[in-house]
């Protein structure tokens, strides 16, 4: 493990929300809007709808949150998300789709400890190929995936919009196991 955090946190599939574990989500995604990092949002909502969409994700079949505690306290999430029931053709891959750490949590190898999990949890759910996408401009994520394994597929020029300057995303896939390509 990397850093004095590793040492007093875990990572798991959380399906129900208990204590403080709500609000602890809410603070902690707050913090990585406000940093940059808000997968998808630019600012900060208010705290009804940060609470709205976490108990919104308890709700979406299809979709396995996994959160990181440092001391009981969540301090990150990643989502695997399964695809629709209809999509046979692509039932073999699934998607990492908003990752975070707050930025106190930073640094001390969390984040790789959070998508080794949901890594293995795609795994232990039959899937081959893991694919996610990410905006240009936050580099130590992709730092992050490059190092796990990630490929770079492609790059979308117009992936998003932050303060009225268009940024470009990247999108990558890793094979989980011997996918038949």
């Amino acid at each position: 493990m990397t850093g004095s955090l590793a040492k007093v946190s875990t990572i798991e599939a959380l399906t129900a929300y208990a204590g403080t574990d709500l609000d602890d989500l809410c603070d902690a995604t707050r913090a990585a809007i406000e940093d940059g990092g808000g997968f998808g949002w630019i600012k900060t909502p208010p705290r009804h709808i940060l609470e709205n969409y976490w108990k919104g994700i308890q709700l979406v079949s299809g979709r396995d949150l996994y959160v990181v505690r440092v001391e009981g306290t969540i301090a990150g999430s990643a989502q695997l998300v399964r695809p629709p029931r209809n999509s046979e053709a692509q039932s073999f891959a699934a998607q990492v789709m908003s990752a975070f750490l707050a930025p106190w949590a930073r640094g001390h190898g969390l984040g790789r400890r959070l998508l080794d999990a949901v890594e293995a949890g795609a795994r232990e759910a039959g899937f081959e190929v893991l694919n996610l996408d990410v905006r240009e401009t936050q580099e130590p994520a992709i730092k992050l995936f490059e190092k796990a394994g990630y490929i770079r597929w492609g790059t979308h020029p117009a992936y998003a919009r932050v303060e009225d300057k268009t940024i470009a995303g990247h999108f990558y896939w890793k094979a989980l196991g011997r996918p038949q390509l």
